[in-house]
This record gives structure tokens, C-alpha cells and sequence, in this order.
């Protein structure tokens, strides 16, 4: 067990939220971890019930940072979607190249595997994730890559729970497209694994998938068989997409890059799989039917 105080930025989260299941994960193994949050709240107040040591800085104030980074040995960079993630990402990496940091964990997504120069796509987030790889590349820092593909979390918790309460139909716009997602707890789970002990992981990419690469229709089958009753897929015309998430009023830069994750389903670029997950941490990572089981409340009708 390290004595080294481990960093993880982005800590509070929402829902596909990996840094809380990483800090739970380490401060059960005896691990320091300090916890940075952009505000004082009740998931602040769950973090440090935990044991983390919670500390208040915006990743876009470098000041903030470098004073939240001070004494750390470890960094786990983690942020939601955001058009400011770029400019958080060189904030975060400035920093812990002047503190001399051991270790720099990196989150960003498995599309990036697939983008180069000139090969990239119409997301905007997948841009900057691929640009701040770059820099990360570039500045020397000893530095582990976390490439999850979709997470469950954000799919089904987020975009198709409605559907599945009020009338048993996953809505997305993916044809029949593969896809392997994972759950958010299990890329955090992999991020433990690397935080504890980063040494050997040094300048790896590691791409994180779900145990089983299906068509929507097949993961419906999945929830059907985990919710005991019957689940529909119905693909939705990316253009009602769209609009609908325009609609649930998302940002232009949420918007822009969840219709080109549905493009990427579309063209079959989700359909990957690694036993990457299973390496890192010594199990099977969260298949679709366990997902929808732990999350069987979100699913319920009303």
C-alpha cells in the first residue's frame, strides 16, 4: 500500500461518474486520496465520508489547481463533457509537470484509437480528448491512457430510462449497430487498479469494453430477461434524436456529441471488444443483464 496521496480531479461527478467508485476503491485499500470538487454539496459530503480529504478548486483556475495538486504524487484526471475540458486538461497537465508528479491517470474515450491527424470525427469531445493525448504525449509526463468505450451508464440511466418505465422501449438512434458498453463503476475500478500502483503501467493504452459486443435489439433481450418483462429497441430517426435532446435543453456541445456517437453505433465503430477490464482488475467487467438488475429502480415503472 502507497503512503503517496493520490489526486482525482473531478471527484463529485454525476451519473457515469468514475472518480467515486475509484476513491471508494482505494480509500477501502488504505490509500490517501484527495478528492477535488468545483463546489461544496451533499456528493462533497459523501466523498468525505468516505475518508478522501476534499478539496475546492475550479480546473479552470490553474491557481486553484497547483494549490489542490500540492503534496500529491498521483493525478487521475477525470471531467465530464465540456467545451472548457481542453483547456482543464492543459491546466491539470502544466501542474503536474511543475509538481513532478509520479504518475499522470488519464480518462479520456476508445473512439480516440481510431482518430489521428487526419482521420478524427464531428465530435466536439472526442476532438479535445484526442488533442489533450497529444500535450499529454508531448510534455514528458509519465502518463497511463484509460480509453473506455460507452458507458452503460450514460446510454441507459440517462437517455433511455424514460422510455424503458413508462412504456418498455429502449429509444436510440443506433439501427443495428454493436456495442460493448461498460458500466462507469468498472472503468473506475480499472482506474483503482492503475492508482494503486502505477509503475507498471507507465505510457500503456488501455481500452475498456463490456463483456459482450450486441445490437440494441440484443441488449433489449438482456434487460427484458434482468427486469422480467418484455423490452423493446425501437430505432429513432437521428434527426428526432436531435431534437429531442435539444429539446431536454443539453448544450450545442453535449448535443453535437451525442448525435455523433449515434452516427459512429450507426457505422458499426462501437462494435469492439478487449479483456482489458478483466487483466487490470481480476474479473469479468458488468455484463448488460447485471447492469439492468443494479439499476433495476431507475427502470421501474412509475
Amino acid at each position: 500500500m502507497s503512503q503517496e496521496t493520490i489526486l482525482v480531479t473531478g471527484a463529485a461527478g454525476g451519473v457515469g461518474s468514475t472518480a467515486r467508485t475509484a476513491v471508494a476503491i482505494l480509500q477501502e485499500q488504505g490509500h490517501r486520496v484527495r478528492a477535488m470538487v468545483r463546489k461544496l454539496d451533499a456528493r462533497a459530503d459523501k466523498l468525505r465520508d468516505l475518508g478522501a480529504d476534499v478539496v475546492v478548486a475550479d480546473m479552470l483556475d490553474i491557481v486553484a489547481v497547483r494549490a489542490a495538486m500540492q503534496g500529491c504524487s498521483v493525478v487521475y484526471f477525470t471531467m465530464s463533457v465540456s467545451p472548457d475540458y481542453l483547456e482543464a486538461a492543459i491546466n491539470v497537465a502544466v501542474t503536474a509537470k511543475s509538481l513532478g508528479v509520479k504518475a499522470f491517470v488519464n480518462l479520456s474515450q476508445m473512439t480516440l484509437s481510431q482518430m489521428s491527424e487526419t482521420e478524427t470525427t464531428r465530435s466536439p469531445q472526442q476532438r479535445q480528448h484526442w488533442l489533450a493525448e497529444q500535450i499529454l504525449h508531448w510534455s514528458g509526463l509519465p502518463v497511463v491512457y484509460l480509453r473506455p468505450t460507452a458507458f452503460f451508464d450514460g446510454l441507459f440511466l440517462l437517455q433511455a430510462a424514460k422510455g424503458i418505465r413508462e412504456d418498455n422501449v429502449i429509444r436510440l438512434p443506433f439501427a443495428d449497430g454493436k456495442t460493448s458498453p461498460i458500466a462507469a463503476a468498472d472503468v473506475g475500478a480499472a482506474a483503482a487498479a492503475v492508482l494503486a500502483n502505477p509503475a507498471p503501467h507507465i505510457g500503456k493504452v488501455y481500452e475498456l469494453t463490456g463483456p459482450q459486443s450486441l445490437t440494441m435489439t440484443e441488449i433489449a433481450k438482456e434487460f427484458s430477461g434482468a427486469l422480467g418483462r418484455t423490452i423493446r429497441y425501437v430505432d429513432v430517426p437521428p434527426q428526432i434524436w436531435e431534437a429531442k435532446l435539444l429539446e431536454l435543453q443539453q448544450s450545442a456541445h453535449v448535443t453535437k456529441h451525442l448525435v455523433v456517437m449515434g452516427e459512429l453505433h450507426r457505422d458499426n465503430r462501437y462494435d469492439r471488444m478487449t479483456d482489458t477490464f478483466q487483466r487490470l482488475v481480476g474479473r469479468a467487467p458488468i455484463s448488460a443483464a447485471e447492469f439492468a438488475r443494479r439499476h433495476a429502480a431507475a427502470f421501474r415503472p412509475a
